[in-house]
Formats: structure tokens, C-alpha cells, sequence
């Protein structure tokens, strides 16, 4: 055991804290420091304003300084940590943060704590003051359920301006008391300490305040007092505001310090009394020969002061001399501070003016003069300045820094210099105390005696703490004269604390009763952002000589050098490390030694018996008073383990193999299943074994049931007599279960021998079982290659079910074995399927059978030996677990067909996936399905689907099927379906035929209906996660359009609208309005979150999504609402509700609210898609349109009436006009260009559409057709356009088909169409079918009574003509 150096806290924010304290390095972080996590909370920012740009470094001097002063800011600052270590208080100048522990997991997953800001602001009262020292003193709680444990923590600061305030942990002042009006230089506590002999003077606690001439002592326990009334004052004035409880005035003396030019840092050492030597010494020497003294030496306390001139200066205050200042002038200042308190209070809490508090501030107390004190005597060193003094916990000794890099050690009560170490420049100091613990001695034969303990009491060993920043290094010293016993690099710009103190109000009784957890010594790294404190053991203070803990350590560092060393002679090397094991003295080091030799991976195993061995005899021929216990049982257990280690090893090193041949008919007897049966499942395995090898991953060097002994014994403990698992990992189960049973699974060790070895050296068979289910699971792979692991896995579990402890002898039927469901929860909870399958057929038939024989032996006694041999042979007792066995062999074999057609991939060339669907899908399991809800499955297969982008037709394509199985309908249709299919999806591979087994599986959960909704969701949730791809919001689409029930299609249409478009459609909507036109990329991608082209994809399917849902809300009446079930193996299903149910609970929309955003939404996309410009959609619409827009689509709003204003009309006639140009030349720029995409004929509704159709269709939504006589004026125009594509196709091409066609129409239709000049048309490939809506867009204007409504029903027989082809 050496000196270690261990972090225990982290600080949540440090930088934080240095901006706040340090604005200006705050200001210059964006081009000097690491950037803080922006998710955290900024607690200062408020007091701040505006950040200012930072100004370009130039010289690369003003780059340095910056970095340094970042890193070393800690050093300008007053640094102050509560003993027990639940506060710390960093300030500068005015201002100061306090910060608090708090308990928090880490990213490794471990509780750690964490220094948080609690509080921080500025401490300051008096203009121009800042803080020069602060102190964080623990108060002892008063209670009786908490006596000796902390209340509350103050904190004490001084300031230049000569005030020492009192604060709580939230920064509310207590007490501010002017003891003095120079500047406070050092505050200093000591608290209560229970004295180590009976002669040790006991000290009181005190507070020592520093100033340039004086020291101030305050009474700890009249400070005690104080500051509770205090704070029950401030809590009951912050409560009622008219409380006004006088607290106690403080005790102090104040002493002017003479005979010195400058005072840097004090010691207080307490109160002492000299020898009469040396106070016979002392009087002679002040008083000359005939000085007289006192019969008994009086009592002084003693100061030590550090500076110069003295370098060093020792004061003695008598006691009983100067009596404690509580004169008039203290009351008086007691009483001032009671008001001034009483008023703060009020300020806090909101009464108090700003003029009183002025007038508080400009009232300075009256200052006691101090008591003059001359300097005993010192350390005169004129050109020696002293830096800091730190007293020693048993106040016997001192460490002095000086300017010149020294650290000098003082004998406080001889005032000598006794040590001195040198090149520590701007070091800091601290001790440490360590106790001895007894229970660590060498026991030794000795004769006890009833007047004292044999081993004597605790020794107490101290070491002084020395960090050295300008090096970087932290060394620990063994004093007096001991030599330096640790040093660790822990960086140059850490601060050292020490605070010296623990809790104030203790006394010699309420010490002992709780010991707090404290840190002697402390190191903050702001770099790290870590507190680190130092462990060091007692032994490295004993000498070489003396010490047999060194020793110990000395023969433990060199076995770790021989266990490391590579030597061919292990016989020698086993000889010496049984010589170095032996020589040690100390029990626990022996452990240690013994624990190190177990654990080496270079020793062979004989070696490590030998060596365990060796030590267990040589223990137990010593006498009895001499062996430790614990170290005599542990070296027992090891060797037990040791030895089933050897067992095992030699049974899996036997050559063993079965020749008994082994068939399908054996394999069937074994699981009790029929030939049917049997073949289906070899089948089902042997697709899953197809898909699922091409994901598997196995390595040649696995070497299965070979396991280290240093892992064995890592894994397993033994205690009273049974042998337990250690917490260790999957793969640490697997390894061991390998090395216990793989060799037995594969048929190459008996069985039997593994099994009674195991079980004779303790091992539960609970145990036992684990392991063996933990292994078969893992190795899958192996498994399903080898069928004859089926046979020996039955062997096992069987032997395993008929050991003691596993199975019950009173067997009852209508009960739930533990052991079976032990085995049962394995299969639920594995992912490994095709294993889990075949662990339950072989457990369910284990359980068979032997249930089968306890029913054979209780009726044995009445049914006669061939009647009791034809009844178990001939059916199975019924009993509750035979029934969940049948339930968990459905559900594996539904989980194990749906996790094969999830690891199926689509054969086809590899395109460009996208990375959400590169994702790997996770395993199945049937505990995941169990708890995934009713759409748990659905969901899967989803997003299978979405991985693989599967097309809806390929989905309906597979239901056909199953419908057509399930009636006796020809397959006409299917054939069909299946020729237009492959010609989109052509390497599906296996897809379908399993998608089609997956349907039979699961008919009520893959629902043709289900499976779409899901699909469609899960579409657009990975839309949303990344909007480019507007390829997933097209599939959605897609699936949506394919649902047939119109309730599960409204509900899941509305919940994609209110969950993932309308913010992005508003954000749109308000986008497009601003500027005014089809807004750029940037714009698009900052306020929308998608590019520009994304956008147009985004508001084309917003519009098929408001047709669906407006289509499903007219059908969905004539529908009844779906069952949402469940199959009976799933039927205890539980977990979040499925997307089909949330579907079902949406309410009815509100068709004209729809209806009028579907028209916004179709203006929108006719402005992105033909970049339009000069358009302010929103000012198409009227005020009541526009307040309807993006409202709850279930809610009933006012919309705008039939009648529109004139105006509104004009402005969208214009936008009409404006679309039409757009996709008139939009049309006329494809026909010029014939090898341009298909994409660029796309237009509002759709890629075959006509512009004249366009047109109507959008001036329908925008109505801006109102009167009866521009409706026949266009029906007019338009029928001269359709006259003109009729002859154009009809008339001038001259075929025979068009002469018959001709020949058959009307003879006033044929007189019509000659009259027509096709010379006219700018586009003359115009699709007939799309001339055949404008026909019926045509009648659809035209009123009946019309002069052209016969020609247009003439026309539209004509296109119905053309459009049949002749047979």
C-alpha cells in the first residue's frame, strides 16, 4: 500500500464560475478556451449586458497570456472549502460564488458528486472593498437525533475596508462587524479537538482575525451562539418582518502587535502553560537575577506571526491580564449591528428604501483600540520575508514559506528552526494526520493482561502536504526528519487547501458521537475541473528498522517484478515466490500477495495449487493463537475452487464421443412430436438459419470451453460450503457456462460425471441451469449446425431436474414449478430465437416426462405395471405448466418466422439508401413483443418495410394471396397482380413468400389495414426526423392512400397533421407571405427546416394528405369502426397503445376547414412549383379566411361565406392568370425539350394533367368563377379547344382506323370538326384521356339548356371512342 492521490468531486460548471468572477476572460473564451456546453444553464448572464465582439489577437505575447490566465486564475482568487466538504467559496474582488455538492450519475454510470452553483453575487457593502480571506466553518447541530453531526456551514469573509461579515450557504448577511479599519489579511479558525494524553492542555475554539497591526481572537463559543440567534432572526424577520430578537454580542480581544514591520500571516496556537525550567528561563531573561515568580506558571496563548523583521515573531498573551472587551463600546456595537441587521432583513424582503440603507452605511462604528503586545522573540532574518505559516493538526509543529523558495519546519514550543527544504518558490502547504489502525499489527503470541490492551494504543504519524506549482508536482514528507514518501504531477496551476479546522460547537462528548467524512487535505484543478485529496498509510512513517509493514511492501513489489519476469524455470520461480509469501508477516498482506498470485496469467495452474497449498499447511501448523482466520478460510476457499477447476479441465480433456447413430424419427421421440410437426419445424428453422447467417459474425480463433484459471476464480467465490457467481457480464456467463457444459453439448464429455462433479462441489442446480441455458443460447449458430446438441441438451436438463434441490417430490399439477419457469423466462427474454425454440421443445419435453413418471409412481399402487406403462406412453398428464409450455412454443415460433422475415434483404442492385435506413434493426425477442403492445408487431415489420422500402403493392400483392388461400376464388386476379408488380419489384427473393407465412402467423396483428397505418407512421416519423429525404413523405403518402377503412385513414391522416406538418406548413405558409414570392433555399432551410425543393415535395403531399382526409371523412360513414385484436398467444400483450387505437380516438374533422386549407395548400405549391414571384398567398383570403388557417382541423370555425368582395375576385383572377402562363411555358419548354425528366412535367394535381384542367380545378378552389356568364364564355373557348384536338387526331392523320371513327359520329359533329384549324395549337401531343377530363369539366359548366351543351355530349362520346381501341 503506497501514497495515492484519489479525485473525489467534480465541479458541474467551473468555467462558469471563472466567468462570472473574471468577465474579461469571459469576453475573449469564443478565440482563447473551449467553448462551455451551451445546454447549461448560464446562472449569471443577468448581471452581465451584452456581449462584446471579441478583437483580433494580434501579437502572439497577448495570445499567451491570454491562455495562461485562464488556466491559472484560480491563483488570483480567495479559495475557501468547508472540512466537511459540503461548500466551497471562490471569490474575487467584490464578487464570490458558493458552491454546494450535489450526487449525480456519471457517464460511466456510477453516482459521483459534483460541485454546483448554489449561489453567486456580489459580497461588497462598503464602496470600493473586496475580499481578502475567507472561511467556511461547519456548525454542530443542536439536535438530539443529529448531535455532533453539521447544521449549517457559515461563512466568514473579510474585506479591506476592515469589516469581517457573516453569511448563510444562500449569501444572506448574518453579522458585519469593523473590528478594525485596516484591511483584514487572514482569517484563521480552531475548533474543539479532544486532547491525545491526559496532560494536553484542552483548547478552546476561537476565530483569529489578522490585520497589518493587531490580531482580533472572537470566541468560538460566543461566536456559536451569535450566529444561531442570528440566523433565527433573519428567518423569523423574513417570516413576519416585525421580529426583533437581540442576538448576544461577541467576545474578542484584540491584541496591537509590537516590535515588527510587516505581518503577512498568523498561527494561533492556543493556550499553554510553560514548565517551571522554563518559566524560571523566561522570568531571568526579562527580568533579570531578581526577577520574582508565581508558585504555579501561568497560562498564555501564544500567536506566531511570519513577515519580516522578525522574520518570524513569537507573541504570548497571558490570560487573566486583559479581560475581554465587552465594554460599552461592544454593546453599543452589538446593538447598532442587531438594528442594522433587523434592517437588512427588511431590505431583503422588500420594505426597505434606498436612503436608509445609505444612511446605515455612512454610521461607521466606533473602533476599540487594541491592547498593546510586544514580541517575545523571533527568527531575525533581514532579507528573509515570510509568505504563509501552517500550523500542524497536533500544534506541535509549523511550515513556513519564505520568498526565497524555502520551506522552513518550526518547533512551535521550542521556537527553533528544525528542517528547511529548498527550491519551492510560491509553494503551498498542508498536513496530514494519520491515525494507526490496530486491527493491522502483527498478531504475536503475548501473555494478556488485564490492565490494557497488548497491543497498546493508536501512534499518530504526520506528514506535511508540499505542492510545488511552479514544477507542477505534489510531494508528501514524513516529519520531523522522515523522508519524502509520495509525489505526484498533478499540473502548475492548482491550488492546495488545507483548512486546518472541523465543526464548531463540539465539545468532549458530542465529538465522539459521529465522525464526519472529511478530506484533511484537498487539491483543486481548474483544468480538470477535479478536487483530489491524498491518501497516504501509516506504515510509511515507521522507519526501515522498525517497520515490518515495509518490509511486507518491499517482498510485495518484488513478487509483482517475479510475477511479471518471463523465465523458463518455473520450478524456480515456484520455489521463490512460496519463500517471498512465506517471509511476510502481516496477514493482510499475505491476502494481498496470495490475491496477486491468483490473479497472474503467467503461472500455470499446478504452480498456483502448489503455492496455495504450501501457504494452507504452513497455516495450519502454526500455533492457533498465531493464524488469522480470514486469511486461513480464504486460502481454503481458493483451493476448492482450484480443485472443481482441475475436475472440470480433466473430464473436458477426456476423448468422449457417443457412437449411437441419431435420426429425425429419434429427434422426433425425444420432443414428443409427430412427423407433421417435426418437419415444419425443421423447416422453420432452416429459413431462419438461411436469413440469420448472413448477419452472423464468428472468428476462427474462438476456442469454446477453454477458460483461463484467473478468469475461473474471478468469476466465482466460495463461502459455507456453496459456490456463488460473482455480478459479471453476458459474455462472462457464456464463458463460464462454455467451460462447464459446451464439451457435453457437442456430444465430446460424459454428461453425467460434468453434472455430478458440479453439483458434489457445491453449485446449485439453480445455478446450474442459468449457465447451461446462457451458453446454448449464445452459441445459436453452432447449434442449429449440429441437430445431435439436441439429444445432449436433453441429457443435461434432465440430470439437472433430478438433483435435490431442483425438483419438488410433491408434485401438484395446479401449480407453477419455479425451476420450469426459470427455464421458460430465459427463452422469453433471449433474442437468440432458433435456440430459444429448441430449448423449449426439449424443456417442455423434459417436463413431460418427468411429470409422467411422479404420475406413474402415485398410481402405481393401483393400476397394475402394464396398464401404468401403456398410460404414460399414451398421453401426457395435464398439469398448469404443460399449458404454458404450449403457450411459450407458439409465441417462440411466431417471434422466430417474424425475426427471420425482419433479417430478410431485397437482392437487388444496392442503391442509394439513406443513413436512417441504414440503421440496424433490433432483435427480437418474445419478452419485446410482449411488451410492446398491441402494435408492438405491426411496428416491427414496419420498420423492416421502411429499412428495406418495400412498396405497398408488394404488401397488398402477399394479402391476395393469403385471401385467395383462405377461399376457393380462382387466381385470375392475382396473376394478374403479380405480372404488374414485377415489373416495379423484381429482386424481392424470398420477401413475399414470408411476408405471406408472416400473414397466416399474425392475421389480426398484420391486418392489411394495421400494417399500412404503421408503415405510413413510421414513414413519417423518419421524414421528420430528417426532412430532405422527401422520399419518405411520399411513401407515407403512399401507405395512407392504401388503407381501406376510412376511419383507421381519417384518424391517422389527422394525427400526421397535428403531430409533424402544421408547424412546418404554417412556417411556410408565414415564410412565403413575408417575401412575397417562392423564397430562396437559405430562407427555406432557416425558417422551414428543409431546402427549396424539399419544401415544393413537402406542400404537393400536404395536399394529398387533405384530399385523403377529406375523401375518408365522406366514406367513413358507410364503414363500421375496426376491432383492434390481438392472436390468442398474444393476447397478454401489454405496453404503450397502438397507432391503430390512438387512429380510432381521433375525433370527426371539419370538412369545409379542410376543404379551405387543401386550397391554400394548392396555392402554395403552384408558387414553389412554377417560382412565382409578386405573391402574397395570405392576401388572397379575407380576414376570416385567415384566421381559420392552421386551427384544429376538429374544430368548427368561421369561414368566409358565398359572397366575396369584388376585389378578392380581381386579385385571384390575376394569381390564376399568373399559374396558368407559368404552366402553359412551363408545358411549352417540355415539348422543346424531349429528353428532359418526367419530373418537369409535374404540375399542381398531378403528371398527366392539362393545363386548361389546372386552371378550372384551382379556380374552383380560389372561386374566382362567380357569374353564370363567364362560366359559359370559358365553356365556349374550351370546347374550341377540344374541336381543334379532335381533328388534329382524327383528321390529319389518315388511317383506317380514323376514316372508321369518322364515319360513325354524328354528321353535325363531323361538319363541327372540319370547321377546326389545329394549325392553332401550341401543344399537339396532348394524352387523349386528358383531353377527355377537359370534355367533362366542359359539361360540368355548360347548364343544360345551352345551345353547345348537345355538342358537348356529342364530344364526349367521341373521346370515349378514341380512347377504346378497336378489337
Amino acid at each position: 500500500m503506497a501514497c495515492s492521490i484519489v479525485q473525489f468531486c467534480t465541479f458541474q460548471d467551473l468555467q462558469a464560475a471563472r466567468d462570472f468572477l473574471f468577465p474579461r476572460l469571459r469576453e475573449e473564451t469564443p478565440s482563447c478556451t473551449v467553448r462551455r456546453d451551451p445546454s447549461k444553464s448560464n446562472w449569471e448572464d443577468d448581471g452581465w449586458g451584452a456581449w462584446e465582439e471579441t478583437e483580433p489577437q494580434e501579437p502572439e505575447e497577448e495570445g499567451n497570456t491570454c491562455k495562461t490566465q485562464k488556466t491559472s486564475w484560480l491563483q488570483d482568487c480567495v479559495l475557501s472549502l468547508s472540512p466537511t466538504n459540503d461548500l466551497m467559496v471562490i471569490a474575487r474582488e467584490q464578487k464570490a460564488v458558493f458552491l454546494v455538492p450535489k450526487w449525480k450519475h456519471s457517464d460511466k454510470g456510477k453516482e459521483e458528486m459534483q460541485f454546483a452553483v448554489g449561489w453567486s453575487g456580489s459580497l461588497s457593502v462598503e464602496e470600493g472593498e473586496c475580499v481578502t480571506s475567507a472561511l467556511c466553518i461547519p456548525l454542530a447541530s443542536q439536535k438530539r437525533s443529529s448531535t455532533g453531526r453539521p447544521d449549517w456551514t457559515c461563512i466568514v469573509v473579510g474585506f479591506t475596508s476592515g469589516y469581517v461579515r457573516f453569511y448563510t450557504e444562500s449569501g444572506v448577511l448574518l453579522l458585519s462587524q469593523l473590528l478594525n479599519e485596516d484591511p483584514v489579511l487572514q482569517l484563521k479558525c480552531r475548533t474543539y479537538e479532544i486532547p491525545r494524553h491526559p496532560g494536553v492542555t484542552e483548547q478552546n475554539e476561537e476565530l483569529s482575525i489578522l490585520y497589518p497591526a493587531a490580531i482580533v481572537t472572537i470566541d468560538g463559543f460566543s461566536l456559536f451562539q451569535s450566529l444561531r440567534a442570528c440566523r433565527n432572526q433573519v428567518a423569523k424577520a423574513a417570516a413576519s418582518g416585525n421580529e426583533n430578537i437581540q442576538p448576544p454580542p461577541l467576545a474578542y480581544k484584540k491584541w496591537g502587535l509590537q516590535d515588527i514591520d510587516t505581518i503577512i500571516d498568523h498561527a494561533s496556537i492556543g493556550i499553554m502553560t510553560l514548565s517551571p525550567f522554563d518559566q524560571m528561563k523566561t522570568a531571568s531573561n526579562i527580568g533579570g537575577y531578581n526577577a520574582a515568580i508565581k508558585n504555579s506558571p501561568p497560562a498564555m496563548s501564544q500567536y506566531i506571526t511570519v513577515g519580516s523583521n522578525p522574520f518570524t515573531g513569537f507573541f504570548y498573551a497571558l490570560e487573566g491580564s486583559t479581560q475581554p472587551l465587552l465594554s460599552h463600546v461592544a454593546l453599543a456595537v452589538a446593538s447598532k449591528l442587531t438594528s442594522a441587521l433587523f434592517n437588512a432583513a427588511s431590505g431583503w424582503l422588500g420594505w426597505k428604501s434606498k436612503h436608509e440603507e445609505e444612511a446605515v452605511q455612512k454610521q461607521k462604528p466606533k473602533v476599540e483600540p487594541a491592547t498593546p503586545l510586544a514580541v517575545r522573540f523571533g527568527l531575525p532574518d533581514s532579507r528573509r520575508h515570510g509568505e504563509s505559516i501552517c500550523l500542524s493538526p497536533c500544534n506541535t509543529l509549523a511550515a513556513v514559506t519564505d520568498d526565497f523558495g524555502r520551506i522552513i519546519l518550526l518547533d512551535v514550543a521550542r521556537g527553533i528552526a528544525i528542517r528547511m527544504w529548498k527550491g519551492y518558490r510560491d509553494a503551498q502547504t498542508g498536513w496530514i494526520q494519520i491515525v494507526e489502525d490496530l486491527h493491522e499489527r502483527v498478531p504475536e503470541k503475548v501473555d494478556f493482561s488485564p490492565f490494557g490492551s497488548p497491543q497498546g494504543p493508536s501512534r499518530v504519524a504526520q506528514f506535511l502536504v508540499i505542492y510545488a506549482p511552479r514544477r507542477g508536482i505534489l510531494e508528501v514528507w514524513s516529519t520531523q526528519q522522515g523522508p519524502r514518501v509520495g509525489a505526484f504531477n498533478v499540473g502548475k496551476h492548482c491550488r492546495l487547501l488545507y483548512p486546518g479546522y472541523k465543526i464548531m460547537g463540539l465539545n468532549n462528548v458530542t465529538s465522539q458521537n459521529w465522525q464526519p467524512q472529511t478530506y484533511q487535505i484537498c487539491l483543486v484543478d481548474p483544468v480538470s475541473g477535479s478536487v483530489k485529496t491524498v491518501n497516504v498509510p501509516f506504515h510509511l512513517a515507521l522507519s526501515d528498522k522498525k517497520s515490518e509493514r515495509a518490509k511486507d511492501m518491499h517482498l510485495v513489489k518484488k513478487l509483482g517484478a517475479l510475477l511479471k519476469a518471463k523465465s523458463p524455470n518455473l520450478d524456480l520461480i515456484e520455489t521463490e515466490i512460496k519463500e517471498l509469501i512465506l517471509d511476510i508477516k502481516y496477514p493482510a498482506t499475505k491476502k494481498q500477495a496470495l490475491e496477486s498470485i491468483l490473479a497472474s496469467i503467467r503461472l500455470p495452474f499446478s504452480c498456483l495449487r502448489n503455492i496455495t497449498q504450501t501457504l494452507m499447511d504452513t497455516l495450519k501448523n502454526q500455533e492457533l493463537e498465531c493464524v488469522d482466520e480470514g486469511l486461513l478460510q480464504f486460502c481454503a476457499n481458493k483451493l476448492k475452487l482450484l480443485h472443481l477447476y482441475e475436475s472440470v479441465s480433466q473430464l473436458n480433456s477426456i476423448d468422449f464421443h457417443s457412437d449411437t447413430p441419431f435420426s429425425d424419427n429419434d429427434l422426433a421421440v425425444l420432443l414428443r412430436l409427430d412427423e407433421k410437426e417435426l418437419l415444419k419445424l425443421q423447416a422453420l428453422l432452416e429459413k431462419y438459419k438461411q436469413e440469420n447467417g448472413r448477419t452472423a459474425v464468428r472468428f476462427s480463433d474462438d476456442k469454446d470451453g477453454v477458460l483461463p484459471v484467473k478468469t475461473f476464480l474471478e468469476y466465482l467465490e466460495y463461502e459455507k460450503d456453496v459456490i456463488s457467481i460473482k455480478k459479471i457480464s453476458e459474455e462472462d456467463c457464456v464463458a463460464l457456462g462454455s467451460f462447464f457444459f459446451w464439451k457435453c453439448l457437442c456430444g465430446e464429455s460424459s454428461t453425467e460425471d460434468m453434472c455430478h462433479t458440479l453439483e458434489s462441489a457445491g453449485l446449485s442446480p439453480q445455478l446450474l441451469l442459468s449457465l447451461l441455458l446462457s451458453v446454448w443460447l449464445a452459441k445459436e449458430k453452432d447449434i442449429l449446425d449440429n441437430p445431435r446438441s439436441v439429444c445432449c441438451l436433453h441429457t443435461t436438463l434432465y440430470l439437472l431436474s433430478k438433483m435435490k434441490v431442483a425438483g419438488e417430490e410433491a408434485w401438484d399439477s395446479q401449480s407453477v414449478s419455479p425451476w420450469w419457469q426459470q427455464m421458460r423466462t430465459a427463452c422469453i427474454q433471449s433474442e437468440n430465437n432458433g435456440a430459444a425454440l429448441l430449448s423449449a421443445h426439449v424443456g417442455h419435453a423434459v417436463a413431460a416426462q418427468l411429470s409422467n413418471n411422479l404420475t406413474e409412481k402415485k398410481f402405481s399402487q393401483t393400476v397394475s405395471s402394464t396398464d401404468s406403462e401403456a398410460l404414460t406412453d399414451s398421453w401426457e398428464a395435464l398439469s398448469l405448466d404443460t399449458e404454458y409450455w404450449k403457450l411459450l412454443l407458439k409465441q417462440l415460433e411466431d417471434c422466430l418466422l417474424l425475426q427471420t422475415l425482419l433479417h430478410s434483404k431485397v437482392n437487388g442492385p444496392a442503391s442509394k439508401a439513406s443513413s436512417l435506413q441504414a440503421e440496424p434493426l433490433p432483435k427480437l425477442s418474445v419478452k419485446k413483443l410482449l411488451e410492446g403492445g398491441k402494435g408492438g408487431i405491426a411496428d416491427s415489420v414496419a420498420k423492416w418495410i421502411f429499412k428495406q422500402d418495400v412498396s405497398p403493392e408488394v404488401l397488398k400483392l402477399a394479402n391476395k394471396e393469403r385471401d385467395a388461400e383462405n377461399s376457393d376464388e380462382p387466381k385470375e386476379g392475382i396473376n394478374r397482380g403479380s405480372s404488374e408488380v414485377s415489373e416495379v419489384e423484381k429482386d424481392l427473393g424470398a420477401i413475399p413468400d414470408l411476408l405471406h407465412l408472416a400473414y397466416k402467423q399474425f392475421p389480426c396483428s398484420l391486418e392489411l389495414d394495421v400494417l399500412h397505418a404503421h408503415c405510413c407512421w413510421e414513414y413519417v416519423v423518419q421524414w421528420n426526423k430528417d426532412p430532405e429525404e422527401a422520399l419518405f413523405f411520399v411513401r407515407s403518402i403512399e401507405h395512407l392512400e392504401h388503407i381501406l377503412n376510412a376511419h383507421v385513414q381519417n384518424g391517422i391522416a389527422l394525427m400526421m397533421w397535428n403531430t409533424f406538418l402544421v408547424k412546418r406548413f404554417s412556417a411556410a405558409t408565414y415564410l412565403m407571405d413575408k417575401v412575397g414570392k417562392a423564397p430562396k433555399d437559405r430562407l427555406c432551410r432557416r425558417d422551414v427546416g428543409m431546402s427549396d425543393t424539399a419544401m415544393t415535395s413537402f406542400l404537393g403531399c400536404c395536399w394529398d394528405l387533405l384530399q385523403t382526409l377529406m375523401e375518408a371523412d365522406v366514406s367513413r360513414d358507410e364503414m363500421q369502426v375496426p376491432a383492434v385484436d390481438a392472436e390468442d398467444a398474444w393476447l397478454a400483450v401489454e405496453g404503450p397503445v397502438s397507432i391503430v387505437e390512438l387512429a380510432l380516438e381521433q375525433r370527426h374533422i371539419h370538412y369545409p376547414l379542410v376543404e379551405h386549407h387543401s386550397a391554400l395548400c394548392a396555392l402554395l405549391y403552384a408558387v414553389m412549383r412554377f417560382s412565382l414571384k409578386a405573391v402574397k398567398p395570405l392576401s388572397l383570403f379575407d380576414s376570416k379566411g385567415k384566421n381559420a388557417f392552421f386551427k384544429d382541423l376538429t374544430s368548427i370555425q368561421l369561414l368566409p361565406s358565398g359572397e366575396m368582395d369584388a376585389n378578392f375576385i380581381s386579385v385571384r383572377q390575376q394569381f390564376l392568370l399568373k399559374v396558368v402562363s407559368a404552366a402553359v411555358q412551363a408545358r411549352h419548354a417540355v415539348t422543346k425539350d424531349k429528353d428532359s425528366s418526367e419530373e418537369a412535367l409535374t404540375t399542381l394535381f398531378g403528371k398527366d394533367q392539362d393545363w386548361p384542367v389546372l386552371a378550372l380545378d384551382l379556380a374552383h378552389h380560389l372561386q374566382a368563377i362567380l357569374q353564370v356568364q363567364d362560366k359559359e364564355v370559358l365553356a365556349s373557348q374550351l370546347l374550341v379547344l377540344i374541336g381543334q384536338r379532335l381533328a388534329h387526331a382524327v383528321l390529319r392523320t389518315q388511317t383506317r382506323e380514323g376514316l372508321e371513327l369518322l364515319a360513325r359520329l354524328p354528321p353535325t359533329l363531323c361538319t363541327w370538326l372540319k370547321a377546326m384549324n389545329p394549325q392553332d395549337l401550341q401543344n399537339t401531343e396532348v394524352p387523349i384521356a386528358t383531353t377527355a377530363k377537359l370534355v367533362n369539366k366542359v359539361i360540368e359548366l355548360l347548364p343544360e339548356n345551352h345551345g353547345q351543351y348537345s355538342l358537348a355530349l356529342h364530344l364526349t362520346e367521341a373521346v370515349e371512342a378514341i380512347a377504346i381501341p378497336p378489337l
